[in-house]
């Protein structure tokens, strides 16, 4: 028997803004519900809950990507709310959940408790859930990262990438600083601060990976009669002991000798030559170590070097989440 509840624009729309479903699913739901708005949002729950199952091998790996901190810059929270496609990616109403969610983010530390958090009477994993019905995507938080520090500055590039970062000290324009080391991480991508971080396995490893890449070329180089690549003997800091160092030396000199340089102005030459050693024997540093990249806003710098500029301070964490 038909239903002869009489549904209303208002209904329609209270629902939407509950929601934020279609008007045509909200009326449909109020219908098959009878009116009742509760039980309406458990129709549209449950048609979450098809979709969901029906996309559940599907990859959320567009979306957005956010980073906020607190009112006092202590404590900073990046999160990725993923979906399928770029189009939805860009939606306002999407972004303003994604907002959301990072908003209630302060208040957990892992991902698995936000998902259980109270979201509008419902948790977070069943809103996504009910959004998933809604916009006909499958939707993920793929990533939740949380950072408390005396100072806490973020980073968002188009909400593609969001990066956070932590001072030890809130130090004079902590703001600039903070904000330009964590566009530094958006950007470049480092994995650890220091090369210190690095596992001694790993570092040997990832000079074997590499060294069998620069081989592999050399052959076709050689084939082609076109100058052979550099073997590295060393690829980060960690490796350069005093006695790596001092060889080096020793060998600039040799090689300042053999070119018939005056010994006198030697040692006006010699620390540019160990500087370049250097940089040519710490690539895996520079690429991942935070503190030895290249700051991207002064290539005549490292990070180590812009941070020093401040002060009595240096960086005690960074974050960074990114779509796919």
């Amino acid at each position: 028997m038909e239903s002869t509840v009489k549904i209303t624009a208002a209904d329609v729309n209270k629902l939407r803004q509950s929601t934020g479903a279609g008007m045509m699913d909200c009326k449909k739901a109020l219908v098959e519900a009878e009116g009742d708005f509760d039980k309406a949002i458990e129709v549209l729950r449950k048609k979450g809950q098809k979709v969901a199952a029906n996309r559940a091998d599907r990859e959320s790996s567009e979306g957005a990507a956010i980073a906020k901190v607190n009112a006092d810059n202590t404590v900073g929270v990046a999160i990725v709310l993923g979906c399928e496609t770029d189009f939805v990616g860009k939606n306002e109403n999407f972004i303003a959940l994604a907002n959301e969610l990072a908003d209630l983010a302060f208040n957990f530390n892992t991902k698995e408790e936000l998902l259980a958090a109270d979201f509008g009477g419902m948790t977070v994993a069943d809103k996504l859930i009910e959004q998933t019905g809604v916009i006909g995507e499958k939707l993920d938080i793929n990533a939740f990262e949380k950072l408390e520090a005396a100072y806490v500055g973020s980073y968002v590039h188009i909400n593609k990438i969001a990066a956070l970062v932590g001072l030890t000290a809130n130090v004079k324009n902590a703001e600039t600083l903070a904000k330009d080391v964590a566009m530094q991480v958006a950007s470049m991508g480092a994995t650890t601060l220091s090369y210190k971080d690095f596992d001694a396995a790993f570092i040997a490893s990832e000079l074997e990976a590499r060294i069998a890449v620069i081989e592999k070329d050399n052959e076709e180089f050689a084939r082609l009669g076109k100058t052979l690549k550099n073997v590295p003997q060393y690829i980060s800091m960690a490796q350069l002991t005093p006695e790596v160092l001092a060889q080096a030396e020793e060998d600039a000199k040799a090689q300042l000798k053999a070119e018939g340089k005056p010994e006198q102005i030697w040692d006006k030459i010699l620390p540019g030559k160990i500087e370049r050693f250097i940089s040519d024997n710490t690539t895996l540093d520079q690429e991942q170590c935070l503190l030895d990249q290249n700051f991207i806003k002064d290539d005549k710098i490292n990070v180590a070097k812009y941070v020093a500029s401040y002060g009595d301070v240096a960086i005690a964490g960074f974050k960074r989440v990114a779509l796919g």
